[in-house]
């Protein structure tokens, strides 16, 4: 490969990947937005963001999140 070429390529690879990260920052801005409004009107946002974590897993995986949550939970005295 000729050098300018390689050159060429990795600049726009950067800029690619600089415009990813300034579109990344805007969801990011636009989630905690969401997470303010839903705030404003008393929803719990730590609860909002671990469920969103669940939601994320596939089912056996938080199947076993859970029950691993319940045994430490046991084991600590936490459970009613």
């Amino acid at each position: 490969m000729n050098e300018n070429v390689s050159a060429e390529q990795l600049r726009l690879f950067i800029e690619r990947i600089e415009t990813l990260e300034e579109e990344k920052k805007g969801i990011a801005d636009d989630i905690k937005d969401v997470y303010a409004e839903a705030k404003g009107t008393g929803f719990d946002t730590k609860t909002m963001k671990a469920i969103v974590r669940l939601r994320k897993m596939e089912a056996q995986a938080r199947q076993e999140a859970e029950a691993l949550l319940d045994t430490y939970k046991t084991a600590l005295g936490l459970v009613d």
